[in-house]
């Protein structure tokens, strides 16, 4: 009997098709939206030019296309493991024998909004073996000409739960990267960020940054600057084709690392602005 094709909710590399795309415009800005895959960003066009892996280019994985937003948790979970209010948690492993991503990444969205630059979307997270707490993840997608916002929030439910927030772009390999970080996590024999903090090492990195400035990416002719409100920052640019600039509102492992703490009800929020200046390549 052959095997059965592996589930991307149990599998970060598994396929994960696309589905249905929805298109918002704005100006030269144009958002493809896949809620059925993630509720994810299947492609951000600025002015003719595609800024992101899509479905094809990064082999279908679920982990590895596309911008999408990572919650309840955002990079590795070590082994799936950590401890909460007293109590310890295993939740199943999806990458290398962690658990990577939350469970928002792999998992349809609800579309509850749709107009021509803006949409909002949802997804009750579940309360079971992948993710015992419950709560409920938001996204707002909103386009201006020249911009893109983001915002990504969740919210307990009847239980205290752990909560990081973070997106996943998929940049097409850029022509250039600028990023000046304070500080980086170091990491260790499995490729788990660490503490304490320390000075930044030269590229190409796949680490979680202290950030406090703007970072850009040239590619065809436009720059794009991308703020957040955060100081957490994942770059990942070892990769030939791609590199991934990733706002997260904690560390990878941060459940143990920078443990943070929602009450029912309580919610945590995390917006991300990109923002296109051709202009500024002349000047």
């Amino acid at each position: 009997m052959a095997p059965e094709t592996p589930s991307p909710i149990d599998d970060a590399l598994a396929p994960l098709p696309a589905g249905r795309l929805h298109w918002l415009k704005s100006g030269k800005l144009e958002v493809a939206l896949a809620p059925e895959a993630g509720g994810r960003i299947a492609q951000i066009r600025y002015d003719g030019v595609d800024w992101l892996v899509n479905e094809e280019e990064g082999g279908a994985a679920a982990i590895a296309w596309g911008c999408y937003p990572m919650v309840p948790w955002g990079g590795r979970i070590r082994h799936g493991r950590f401890d909460f209010d007293g109590r310890p948690y295993e939740l199943p492993t999806n990458f290398g024998g962690h658990a990577i991503h939350g469970v928002g990444f792999t998992r349809p969205w609800q579309m509850d909004s749709l107009e021509a630059g803006t949409a909002t979307l949802s997804l009750k997270l579940p309360e079971d073996v992948y993710w015992p707490f419950g709560g409920t993840a938001t996204q707002i997608v909103r386009l201006r000409p020249d911009g893109l916002e983001l915002h990504l929030a969740v919210q307990a439910d009847r239980h205290t739960m752990p909560a990081v927030l973070g997106w996943h772009p998929w940049f097409r390999k850029p022509d250039q990267l600028t990023f000046a970080p304070d500080a980086m996590y170091p990491q260790d024999g499995e490729g788990i960020a660490t503490v304490p903090c320390v000075a930044p090492t030269p590229g190409p990195w796949d680490d979680c940054f202290i950030n406090h400035t703007e970072v850009a990416l040239v590619s065809a002719g436009q720059r794009l600057r991308m703020q957040a409100n955060t100081n957490h920052w994942v770059v990942y640019d070892a990769a030939a084709h791609a590199t991934c600039v990733e706002p997260q509102t904690g560390p990878p492992d941060a459940f143990t690392l920078l443990p943070n703490q929602l009450e029912p009800r309580e919610r945590l929020e995390l917006a991300f602005e990109l923002t296109w200046d051709r202009d500024a390549l002349s000047r």
